[in-house]
């Protein structure tokens, strides 16, 4: 009877040593499938974070791609879709005439979302608009997520503001770092429009990450990352992410945190990178 036992717990811990199933990442991660996997057909995108053992993905706007096969995919391979882009940079709702045109496709857009049982969608402040001040393009943001409000409050999907930043990637935009991006958000004042706290953005326009959180935690609705410079996965440039991973566990996040990034060499280097990250 020793035997026996002795033989079956010796087999299952050599079951357990040439398993197949990809070890855990230490952060719960949603793999941009815009940006990884970049040779393969969309859908074949998702089938890949799952192989690599992601359970969240995100990716861009919804218009073009075959959503009844997104969420089918989804729900076979147990992934979660963390969040997708409802609204981007043109037309921009920091000009009024856009409002209504805003109003309509957030609808449209929370269907698709209830679709992929996905609770979060990115949208934009908007590209400079021509004999408009700054704070005038983000009062009409403002006013913008205003009208929308009770709609995602009914619907329970959440809106969430990504600022972006001037000196790399988004010259002409409106909405730069955090401190303007809390000020729009507390004064709409709704638990469902807050903040895509992209990290590598806020990096490059200001800098203080761990401090700037606890400023505006309050109003961060979901976390994005990359490193700087390059635009790769987190430890392929100047942020150390394991500080700022532990910052956010001490604030009490624990949504998905979203790899819109670019591997800096391969897929398959980018997820054993991302696996050494404590």
């Amino acid at each position: 009877m020793l035997i026996t036992k002795t033989i079956f717990i010796a087999s299952a811990m050599l079951l357990a040593s040439t398993s197949t199933e990809p070890e855990p990442f230490s952060q719960n991660y949603a793999v941009n499938v815009e940006m990884w996997w970049r040779n393969l057909p969309f859908v074949d995108r998702i089938h890949a974070a799952a192989d690599a053992g992601f359970t969240n993905i995100e990716f861009w706007p919804w218009h073009g791609k075959n959503i009844e096969e997104i969420a089918k995919v989804c729900k076979d391979r147990g992934i979660e879709v963390a969040q997708f882009t409802a609204w981007g940079f043109t037309p921009g709702m920091n000009n009024p005439k856009n409002h209504a045109q805003f109003v309509e496709e957030i609808k449209k857009s929370c269907k698709i979302a209830k679709q992929l049982d996905c609770k979060r969608m990115t949208v934009v402040g908007g590209n400079n608009q021509p004999n408009m001040t700054q704070k005038e393009m983000h009062q009409n943001i403002i006013d913008a997520l205003k009208l929308v409000k009770p709609i995602v409050e009914q619907e329970g999907i959440m809106l969430i503001l990504e600022p972006m930043n001037i000196r790399v990637d988004h010259k002409g935009h409106c909405l730069y770092g955090s401190e303007d991006a809390v000020r729009i958000c507390r004064e709409v004042d709704s638990p469902m429009i807050k903040i895509n706290w992209d990290l590598y953005h806020m990096q490059i326009s200001e800098g203080d990450l761990c401090g700037r959180l606890r400023d505006g935690f309050d109003q961060v609705g979901y976390i994005q990352v990359a490193d700087h410079p390059g635009r790769h996965e987190p430890g392929t440039g100047e942020i150390y992410y394991p500080r700022v991973y532990e910052e956010l566990e001490r604030l009490g996040y624990t949504g998905p945190i979203g790899l819109e990034c670019s591997p800096a060499t391969d897929d398959k280097s980018a997820v054993i990178r991302l696996r050494s990250i404590n």
